[in-house]
């Protein structure tokens, strides 16, 4: 429950990012383009945080970081409420990114170091659950507050939740902050690209970069994709909220299949899946489809990376598992960054919806197969170590 809110309030910003995109378009008098260099800017810092505080963490101690992870991206929202362009906007959003990017991998190492075989599976699935929380809590923020009180008013009640959990974190067990105050970040990195372990850092790298881009890409344009079908603003929230209610059973039934199938086997169903909601999305025509569509890419893109996020701590020891989870993530934040200004930009030139979600049913053909030829699960080799 504690480690779970750095999935809910990460999960948070970047939906009501999403929100805000149509907003400030109509503020400030910006083009597809330029909204989709906004939505990428966040990324770009969420990759420097992932590797860096991936790095502090096995140095300095897990929870010293998380807090510290945590008050940056906070307080950077509360300024984000001050900004009055679009250049202070990405330079704070930069910040904010700093902070998020940092958070998970931390957050995520507590946890593997926390349990072992399909137990820590399934516990990593489960907190990842909680981005489900946090995105259908910013939609209710986004239908309820923002076409009232404006999008700067929502950001500063998210800032107010976060500093929230300063208090939670208290209650993380002395454990989590065990320290390597001699672990040197290029041996670390050296390390997770020794023969051992390069395989692994390879497959999972393009992995998050697949996922991330597929991930960002889509969600961060959806209520911008569902007005240009026709939709209201007010109605694409309230589409996106069913469709974010669609999150949790995908992450549950990912849960109550560790153990049952290996990490492997099951990541390759929830890919192909994701890749049916891609294409009904992209050719969807009625309300009904979008709508169907959009719960299914809910339901299998978010269990999907639930299922690596369970995947990656298990190919690395405890001693460097935040630099390679860092640092694999981080190459996801590239996928990341190029997602949502792909779309921003293809929009501008007016390709078809259609058209840019085959992006993304391509990228997750090519995912399987890094997955089905590449990737070495680790199933057996936990259960020996339990």
């Amino acid at each position: 429950m504690v480690i779970g809110t750095a999935w809910l309030f990460d999960a948070a910003d970047v939906a009501l990012l999403s929100f805000i995109m149509p907003l400030i378009k109509k503020e400030w008098f910006l083009n597809d383009n330029q909204i989709g260099l906004v939505s990428s800017i966040t990324t770009v810092g969420m990759m420097i945080g992932a590797l860096l505080f991936g790095y502090l963490a096995d140095k300095f101690g897990k929870k010293n970081i998380i807090i510290i992870t945590l008050l940056l991206f906070s307080v950077s929202n509360l300024v984000l409420a001050l900004t009055t362009n679009v250049e202070q906007f990405m330079f704070v959003r930069f910040i904010t990114g700093i902070g998020l990017g940092g958070e998970l991998p931390v957050a995520t190492t507590i946890i593997a170091d926390s349990f072992s075989g399909h137990k820590r599976s399934k516990m990593l699935i489960l907190v990842d659950s909680f981005w489900a929380i946090g995105w259908i809590l910013a939609s209710l923020l986004a239908f309820l507050f923002m076409p009232i009180y404006g999008w700067r008013f929502t950001v500063i009640i998210t800032s107010v939740m976060a500093l929230y959990t300063l208090v939670i974190r208290r209650h993380l067990p002395q454990q989590t902050n065990v320290k390597n105050a001699r672990l040197n970040l290029k041996k670390a990195l050296s390390q997770i690209f020794s023969p051992e372990y390069l395989r692994a850092t390879i497959c999972l790298s393009l992995l998050w970069f697949i996922i991330m881009f597929t991930y960002y890409g889509m969600f961060l344009w959806l209520p911008s994709v569902l007005i240009k079908r026709g939709f209201s603003v007010v109605h694409s929230f309230r589409y996106t909220l069913v469709m974010s209610f669609a999150q949790l059973p995908g992450y549950f039934l990912a849960a109550y299949l560790m153990g049952k199938l290996t990490r492997k086997r099951v990541l390759e169903i929830y890919l192909v899946g994701t890749i049916i909601g891609a294409f009904l999305f992209g050719t969807a025509q009625t309300t009904f489809w979008v709508v169907f569509s959009s719960c299914l890419l809910s339901f299998f893109t978010l269990g999907a990376w639930g299922i690596l996020i369970a995947l990656t701590p298990t190919q690395y020891p405890m001693e460097i598992r935040g630099v390679g989870i860092g640092f694999t993530q981080s190459i996801g934040r590239i996928g990341a960054t190029i997602g949502p200004y792909l779309i921003g930009f293809s929009l501008s030139i007016n390709l078809s919806i259609a058209i840019i979600f085959f992006y993304f049913v391509g990228s997750l053909i090519v995912g399987i197969l890094i997955l089905v030829f590449g990737m070495v699960d680790n199933d057996q080799k936990d259960l020996v170590m339990d």
